[in-house]
């Protein structure tokens, strides 16, 4: 049975990741990005957007950690979400002057996208999203997501009229998405649209499948790419350890954490933080999960 959806306004929190390089991740996160990067009490350091209070990434430093498998389940990319398009352009002509070599860079019909690594190989992407008037639709589903070459001289043009270099990550940045590959997409929909209530916006997408809440284009991409049947992660490895979703409303926020528990997936309540009160489980390929709802 289909889990009712989550409330329209539900967003993703923090992406939290276990790294072996303390120094150069927080030269990349701090110096390319434009984060303002801090310790926290928790032992945790923190990536946040200046003059914000939450965190786009929290790192878990291992010096020990090992490498996680290319194949394993884990993340494919993050992705921060740009208020505009001229924050866009300003982050292309800045990793141009950085150097920092792009992945690729691309047109999604919805929005337009760069893609990179830190250092330590976690995927990150950086994009702004079209107006949801103009995104593409199909008959059968509700977006029709493409992958076409970005127009970089296109999007260059922003700063015809707006010059001013990228100086740091703008505040009102978030993850707008989170990208993971999967053993399973039929388990990944099992737990991601079945269980936690989020819809599929589209399948067609070869090899993968794009989930949201509130007509969003996706919240969440589940891909089997490189990771079809593969086991997960050992424990202890780097990447991915989790990410967080917040639901605003409390009812809707528990009614997921009981169809957890009643579909046999591990539940740990009883968390407390600045999102509010917290509860933690696993997805189908031991991907852990945080559902947060407002205090």
């Amino acid at each position: 049975m289909k889990a009712p959806p989550l409330p329209t306004d539900t967003w993703l929190g923090p992406v939290t990741l276990r790294i072996a390089d303390q120094q150069s991740i927080r030269s990349f996160y701090q110096g390319v990005l434009g984060y303002d990067v801090a310790g926290r009490a928790d032992g945790f350091l923190a990536a946040l957007p200046r003059g914000s209070l939450t965190p786009h990434f929290l790192f878990e430093w291992d010096p020990t950690a090992p490498p996680r498998s290319p194949r394993a389940p884990g993340l494919y990319h993050a992705a921060i979400l740009l208020p505009n398009r001229t924050e866009l352009a300003r982050v292309l002509a800045h990793l141009a002057v950085q150097r920092w070599p792009l992945a690729g860079a691309s047109d999604h019909g919805v929005s337009e996208a760069l893609y990179l690594s830190d250092p330590e190989g976690n995927g990150l992407e950086i994009y702004a999203d079209r107006p949801r008037e103009r995104w593409p639709r199909s008959p059968r589903e509700p977006i029709a997501m493409v992958t076409e070459p970005l127009d970089a001289r296109d999007l260059l043009r922003e700063l015809d009229t707006s010059p001013e270099p990228w100086t740091s990550m703008p505040p009102t940045a978030r993850i707008g998405h989170v990208h993971l590959q999967v053993s399973s997409l039929e388990l990944a929909e099992r737990f991601y649209v079945e269980l936690l209530g989020f819809e599929v916006m589209q399948r067609s997408y070869p090899g993968a499948l794009f989930v949201a809440a509130g007509g969003y284009h996706h919240h969440l991409g589940l891909n089997v790419w490189h990771s079809r049947r593969a086991e997960p992660a050992p424990p202890g490895s780097r990447g991915l350890v989790r990410f967080a979703i917040v639901v605003p409303e409390r009812q809707a926020w528990e009614a997921a954490l009981d169809r957890l528990e009643q579909a046999r997936r591990p539940v740990e309540r009883g968390l407390r933080g600045e999102l509010g009160d917290g509860a933690r489980t696993r997805d189908y390929d031991d991907i852990e999960v945080e559902l947060w709802t407002p205090a």
